[in-house]
């Protein structure tokens, strides 16, 4: 079959049966499998569903570094700018994703620092951060933000320190056991108990106490998912709390908390889940193996 036949036959394919109902007009630009034929917002992150959403193009991200030569254990400045794809103009207007334009995370190589930070828009419209690396060595640098009348946007870039140098990748071991936070106890299990690449694993964050917990964000929880070698970033927000769906929510404080990843690849992952209690936000990191489907 030709390239052309192919193309026609995957048009074909593509329209609804005859009298079947047509796909659902409105969609979350964040959870693009919440959708539905009239407006309303999304049940998991409270995003306005939108109709017609655009293709996707990435936008343009360069970061900035005051001094330049970034050292550990000294406050730096970083300064974003993003521009648009076509014509390069600096970016100006964002939409709110649970409370804020932008969000950024960092994590360094060995995997022992996470930060979750929101830099502040400048009137040029760039984005200005103070942020103290701890430790010499090479960090991934995550940029989520939702340029207006684009896509949601989730943009990685890596900084360097003095006395960065090339190191294997760390060695993570399993590990899902209690984490005893600031005001917190995180416990984590599994579904599967042996997660498996490209297949959804379900993660449950049971919390103790349960009382006054909080949304922090405008959810119950967030979680950031790296591989091993930082190739791999997963930003994601809770699916169900204590098993029901969030528009029915009817209970006063959370007690387990449960988020739906897909791990893409094998390899071992490590998992940072933050919750909110009397104000205090408690971060806890876990190690999760995912297996290749043999």
């Amino acid at each position: 079959m030709t390239r052309r036949a192919l193309v026609r036959l995957a048009a074909a394919m593509s329209l609804p049966a005859f009298g079947q109902a047509p796909p659902d007009p409105f969609v979350c630009p964040m959870d693009r499998d919440v959708r539905q034929h009239g407006p309303g917002k999304c049940p998991r992150c409270g995003m306005k569903l939108v109709a017609d959403l655009p293709a996707h193009r990435d936008y343009r991200l360069s970061v900035a570094t005051t001094p330049r030569l970034l050292r550990p254990g000294v406050q730096a400045v970083l300064r974003f700018i993003i521009r648009h794809p076509q014509t390069g103009a600096v970016v100006r207007d964002f939409e709110f994703v649970h409370e804020r334009i932008f969000h950024l995370f960092v994590v360094g190589d060995d995997l022992s620092f996470f930060a979750h930070e929101h830099p502040q828009q400048q009137p040029d419209g760039s984005f200005l951060l103070p942020l103290t690396l701890p430790n010499a060595g090479a960090y991934r640098v995550v940029a989520d933000f939702f340029p207006a009348g684009g896509t949601p946007q989730f943009l990685t870039t890596t900084l360097f320190t003095a006395g960065a140098s090339l190191r294997p990748k760390p060695v993570l071991t399993p590990d899902t056991a209690a984490k005893q936070m600031a005001n917190l106890t995180v416990e984590m299990s599994t579904q599967p108990a042996d997660p498996l690449a490209g297949q959804e694993t379900l993660l449950f964050f049971r919390l103790k106490p349960a009382d006054a917990i909080e949304q922090y964000l405008g959810a119950w929880g967030h979680m950031l998912v790296a591989s091993d070698d930082l190739i791999d970033v997963i930003h994601d927000h809770p699916l169900y709390v204590d098993g029901v769906p969030p528009p029915d929510l009817k209970i006063p404080f959370p007690s387990q908390i449960q988020f739906n990843v897909i791990f893409p690849r094998e390899a071992n992952y490590r998992v940072w889940v933050q919750f909110q209690r009397k104000g205090v936000v408690n971060t806890a990191a876990f190690s999760v193996p995912a297996k290749a489907l043999r």
